[in-house]
């Protein structure tokens, strides 16, 4: 038996009802379907906020020594400097020298350890993201825009910039570099 023969066996109320039914079961069907759509969204909401949240905390684990990894380098800095300005063959010094070399290599170990990594660029071609310009020089020795000299190494953080590497830049020379029979 099909819905209107039912209905007709019903009499003319049912019969004016059915419309009203149909009309009511449309409507319901929709409002079904918008708290379906309203229930994936808030799901897919939900995965988005939680994958932001883990990707936050992995950042904050990861960087979270940038500051203090950041105030220790001038101290590495400074052993450097100081190894470099004493001389290694006088006496008189020799185990203060051994002493900040272990002290120094004890500081890069322990930076090391906690990712921290060293952008020395001497040599290599220039590069923005990591190198800072200090000034630009002439030089018929290595292709323009290499680096010529470090005045302070730069770290890197997990692969992330901590401080850029201060260097000197070569640059294409004003006059032609001497031929081999000129200098002679």
């Amino acid at each position: 038996m099909s819905d209107e023969q039912i209905l007709d066996n019903q009499g003319p109320e049912a019969a004016q009802a059915a419309p009203d039914l149909q009309a009511r079961v449309a409507e319901l069907e929709e409002q079904l379907a918008a708290a379906q759509d309203q229930s994936l969204r808030v799901a897919a909401d939900l995965q988005n906020i939680r994958r932001r949240a883990e990707q936050d905390v992995e950042k904050a684990h990861k960087f979270a020594l940038e500051k203090f990894a950041s105030d220790l380098l001038p101290v590495v800095d400074s052993l450097e400097r100081g190894l470099e300005l004493s001389s290694p063959d006088d006496e008189a010094i020799k185990a203060v020298r051994e002493g900040m070399e272990l002290t120094l290599k004890l500081f890069h170990d322990t930076l090391k350890r906690y990712q921290v990594d060293a952008v020395d660029p001497h040599g290599a071609p220039f590069n923005p993201e990591h190198h800072q310009a200090m000034a630009m020089q002439e030089s018929h020795h290595v292709e323009p825009n290499s680096v010529l000299k470090v005045f302070q190494k730069g770290y890197l953080l997990n692969g992330r910039l901590l401080r850029p590497a201060m260097v000197v830049v070569s640059k294409v020379p004003a006059e032609p570099a001497p031929s081999i029979d000129e200098q002679a």
